[in-house]
């Protein structure tokens, strides 16, 4: 999708595809890195270790790594994130990290995959065994551009039951 969108407005990004857990050295050390959900790909706690580490050795010191996952309070028998585009569901199973979970983007036509929910202790543990430090729980917040097109009934369930949470920490 990223590919495409590129073919269409030209930013300039390289794309490539791969596993964070064998990725190999970049050319060059950045700023800042992002993992939306990735961290939820890893098996167990070896496999985010290692995923980590590869995140620490893309960026300069003091460089700093935000990581978008499904908040680990989130309640799956609380309001539902469906009204904001996805859906996320006990698979009943359980991995070392956290439980297993199916999400689903609500498009057309869905898109799912399964993934597993790490405790907020598997996060912290494994980025500092990787080498970042000051791991912060940052809450997403709704902007008010947000608010003025859905009003603010219609944040009522995210903010009740928030279905994704930022981490922040430092190279």
């Amino acid at each position: 999708m990223a590919q495409q969108l590129e073919e269409r407005d030209p930013l300039g990004p390289r794309y490539e595809v791969g596993d964070v857990g064998d990725l190999r050295p970049l050319e060059r050390r950045f700023d800042i890195g992002l993992a939306v959900q990735l961290l939820s790909y890893a098996a167990d706690i070896a496999t985010t270790e290692r995923m980590c580490r590869n995140a620490h050795r893309g960026l300069k010191p003091g460089g700093e790594f935000f990581v978008l996952n499904q908040s680990p309070d989130f309640r799956f028998d609380g309001p539902s994130p469906d009204k904001y585009g996805f859906r996320s569901e006990l698979t009943g199973g359980e991995a070392e990290t956290g439980p297993r979970v199916r999400i689903t983007a609500l498009l057309d036509p869905p898109v799912s995959f399964v993934a597993n929910r790490p405790r907020r202790e598997v996060y912290e543990k494994c980025l500092r065994a990787a080498g970042f430090s000051e791991p912060t729980w940052v809450p997403l917040t709704v902007s008010e551009a947000g608010v003025r097109e859905f009003g603010t009934d219609f944040w009522a369930d995210f903010h009740a039951n928030p279905p994704l949470e930022m981490l922040r920490c430092r190279a």
